[in-house]
């Protein structure tokens, strides 16, 4: 009789976790200060000292590897004829590395015989503190051009810059190839920068603040919609959110951190830095505030609306909003706020905009990454992170798989009726009578 009891209290114990489980599918879990959560699906690859022994991206797949002060690695992907192409690499110091103003990453997309496509740098910049920056190099194809046209491979090239005074400990590294979709047939697209586009700043937002937490990596971005959200932050740490922004779309966005309670007072230069990446991972833009203590915001410069003509624009950040996706926030924290105010984390309200009705996609067929549907939406809404939201979706739902609502029940109903019938049994009689539950922009 114990043994029955305990058998019956252990699997409503584990009923009862999966059914927590089920029913919280929204709440993310942000590391300690400097941890870095990289994407559990990221495959490990090494790169190779010269383009001819570099290791092959997959499309789609993310990566982890690894990078050394002064190191420069190949990787190789493989490019159609038409399509434009990315890749991203994020790059992660160790938590308590000393970095300096210039120290950073480049990355280049190039021929194999090193005609340079395109690249991108990330810095660390006037705050000069440890915390995940990303970069970008592209393959844009255009009428007329006489490079990086053809299909075939071409070479990858991370470059590490760290001063003599920095650590010299490796950084993490976590990479991403993508292509974009292919155009609709007949569809004549712009092939110049936009003239000129709304640059006002918005209004700030009067709504109810919520609380929302951060992820610790791109992977684990929490999701957001229009309104003000509430977090927190520790010294030394970052947080990463997601917005959908759909084609004609523009958004803004501000952090405001507020007051300590430890009554320090000391100044702290590039105290905090809000950032933006398009959802190819690439740097779009970012704000920093300086802090003595007291209330402090920060906000990004108005961006112009996702448009596939900002592709053209010489400014990086004009040409970063050039297609509709997840874009990331993040925001980071000095850890030099710990000698003055303490290691604990301080609030902050991250105030997130999207203006506009959403346009048309130019592409043929599934957008992928590079497009907003409602499922999207539905999981801004819901606070999801990619995750989650693939845990909780539709053939999730349908199949019952995993630990979804479906299988709650139906394993709920199998407890249910096991335990019946030892209750019988115990009682000497059947278990089967008696009353039983039923079970446009471009």
């Amino acid at each position: 009789m114990n043994r029955q009891r305990n058998r019956g209290r252990v699997t409503a114990a584990a009923l009862a976790a999966m059914c927590a489980a089920a029913v919280l599918p929204g709440q993310a879990h942000a590391a300690g200060p400097g941890v870095y959560a990289f994407d559990p699906d990221a495959k490990n690859v090494q790169g190779a000292a010269t383009n001819v022994e570099a290791s092959t991206l997959d499309e789609g797949v993310p990566y982890r590897s690894m990078i050394k002060p002064g190191e420069k690695l190949y990787y190789r992907v493989t490019l159609d004829d038409a399509s434009a192409a990315y890749v991203s690499a994020v790059a992660v110091p160790g938590d308590a590395g000393a970095v300096a103003y210039g120290d950073g990453i480049t990355v280049s997309l190039r021929e194999t015989d090193d005609t340079r496509c395109d690249s991108g740098q990330a810095t660390f910049g006037s705050g000069a503190y440890a915390r995940p920056i990303t970069a970008y190099a592209s393959r844009t194809v255009k009428e007329g051009g006489s490079t990086c046209h053809e299909g075939g491979p071409y070479d990858v090239l991370v470059e590490r810059e760290s001063k003599a005074g920095s650590s010299q400990e490796p950084w993490g590294l976590e990479l991403r190839f993508l292509q974009e979709p292919k155009l609709k047939n007949g569809t004549s697209m712009p092939t110049e920068a936009p003239e000129s586009w709304p640059s006002a700043s918005a209004k700030p937002l009067t709504g109810k603040q919520q609380k929302r937490s951060g992820g610790s990596g791109f992977s684990e971005a929490t999701s957001l919609e229009n309104g003000r959200w509430q977090d927190t932050v520790a010294p030394g740490q970052t947080r990463f959110y997601r917005v959908p922004v759909d084609w004609g779309q523009q958004l803004y966005a501000s952090a405001g951190l507020s007051n300590t309670t430890s009554g320090g007072e000391e100044f702290v230069g590039s105290a905090l830095t809000l950032s933006l990446a398009n959802p190819a991972q690439g740097q779009v833009s970012d704000a920093t505030l300086s802090y003595s203590g007291g209330p402090a915001s920060a906000s990004l410069r108005p961006l112009p609306p996702v448009a596939y003509r900002n592709r053209f624009d010489s400014s990086s950040q004009v040409s970063a909003m050039r297609f509709a996706g997840w874009y990331y926030l993040s925001v980071s924290l000095s850890p030099k706020l710990k000698e003055s105010y303490g290691a604990e984390p301080i609030p902050f309200e991250l105030s997130v905009q999207v203006k506009n009705q959403a346009g048309e996609s130019p592409y043929e067929g599934d957008a992928g990454v590079f497009g907003v549907t409602d499922q999207d939406r539905e999981v801004a809404r819901k606070g999801q992170n990619a995750e989650q939201a693939a845990k909780s979706g539709p053939m999730t739902v349908v199949a019952a798989a995993g630990i979804g609502t479906g299988t709650v029940l139906v394993l709920g109903l199998g407890v249910w009726t096991l335990l019946a019938r030892r209750r019988a049994s115990a009682a000497g009689h059947p278990a089967g009578g008696g009353n039983q539950p039923s079970a446009q922009g471009w």
